[in-house]
């Protein structure tokens, strides 16, 4: 059987650069890989072809050899074999995707990690989120060792190249058809190791501190949302940059107001005279106190607008608005003369039937039809 050209194979010009092959090869083999077309036996033998023409043009003395002489070439200089040793193209291919996975590539060197981001949640009152506010909070993390300085080795000593990975931070192990690069479990990707551990953190390099940190709440954060500070979270390894802190605000649940949004809420109790005759009732607002008009014949539950008396978002421009909902207060601890006048009033009323109580009227109209109904 005449075999393809090489470069016909991987589809590359005659004169592709080494990147160029890995790529053609590459999608090759993830196309024609066994194991996504078990059972084919025409996709094994392009898999086949593809994987010996990377491994000819990816080394540049067969390639030079392969440009001069064709097949004939490497054939030669390959005894007529075929077969393909654990450092082959497609284990050098596949090295590379599965160190990128594992955290390094085939040339990686000492490797450095992000610390860990953390989050705080902290409780503001209704106050202090609608205004804004400078808190002061506590954050145990780990921080670079003072003694070592990072280094996790006792002062006057060095860290060494690590003799598992060469300092090279990873390791290739090979699992039966694919060689898999992965972090060096003796360094953990650093490439060097401590051979006199620092004695104040063990040859960590970190130290676990409680750290007093200033937090500016901008006006008009509410419940749910972030406060991000760079860089203020755990210290990272081997040199990385330190992750970042995440506030989480909480706003307390307030004693008058409720908050929705950009608008707050909330009950405003009214004696019965004021609700029958009209008055106006102090009521509190974030800004201090204001007067609420209440008309005459005013019922239990009737809900009043303050304009602009709400909060102003952090996201949004404006104030929203106070809604206050009145509630009639029935009185109590009546004395015998209270109540006796209590009683003739309410007779009085009675007597004016739907004139003086029309929801009353109807309501009972309803009960009324309603049984009819039934008893029908």
């Amino acid at each position: 059987m005449v075999k393809r050209d090489y470069y016909e194979v991987l589809g590359v010009q005659r004169d592709a650069a080494d990147a160029d092959l890995k790529k053609a090869y590459r999608r090759l083999a993830m196309k024609y890989h066994p194991d996504r077309n078990p059972g084919d036996p025409e996709a094994e033998a392009k898999f086949k072809e593809a994987k010996e023409a990377y491994e000819v043009l990816s080394d540049d003395g067969k390639r030079s050899a392969y440009d001069r002489f064709g097949h004939a070439g490497v054939e030669a200089g390959r005894g007529g074999g075929h077969g393909f040793g654990p450092g082959d193209a497609f284990s050098d291919i596949f090295g590379d995707v599965f160190g990128d996975i594992f955290g390094g590539g085939r040339r990686a060197r000492s490797q450095v990690y992000r610390g860990a981001d953390l989050r705080y949640e902290l409780e503001l009152s209704l106050e202090q989120a609608v205004t804004g506010d400078t808190v002061s909070i506590e954050i145990p993390s780990h921080v670079a060792c003072e003694t070592c300085e990072g280094s996790g080795a006792e002062p006057g000593s060095q860290r060494v190249t690590c003799s598992t990975c060469a300092g090279q931070g990873s390791v290739r192990v090979q699992q039966g058809f694919f060689s898999i690069q992965q972090t060096c479990p003796g360094c953990r990707g650093a490439g060097t190791r401590v051979e006199k551990p620092c004695p104040d953190c063990a040859g960590a390099g970190l130290q676990r501190r409680i750290r007093t940190l200033s937090v500016k709440i901008p006006a008009g954060v509410d419940t749910g949302d972030r406060i991000r500070l760079s860089r203020e979270g755990e210290q990272g390894r081997n040199g990385g940059p330190p992750g970042d802190l995440y506030v989480d605000i909480i706003v307390q649940p307030h004693p008058i107001f409720a908050r929705d949004g950009q608008d707050l809420s909330c009950e405003v109790p009214i004696s019965f005279a004021t609700a029958a005759l009209g008055g106006t009732v102090d009521v509190p607002t974030l800004d201090g106190q204001v007067a609420l008009k209440v008309p005459a014949e005013t019922q239990s539950g009737k809900v009043f607008r303050l304009k602009g008396k709400g909060v102003r978002s952090v996201r949004a421009a404006g104030y929203g608005d106070l809604f206050c909902r009145v509630q009639v207060e029935t009185p109590v601890n009546l004395t015998a003369e209270q109540k006796e006048r209590l009683r003739e009033f309410d007779e009085s009323v009675s007597g004016g039937g739907e004139r003086h109580s029309p929801r009353a009227r109807t309501w009972f109209d309803g009960v009324k039809e309603f049984f009819e109904r039934m008893g029908a």
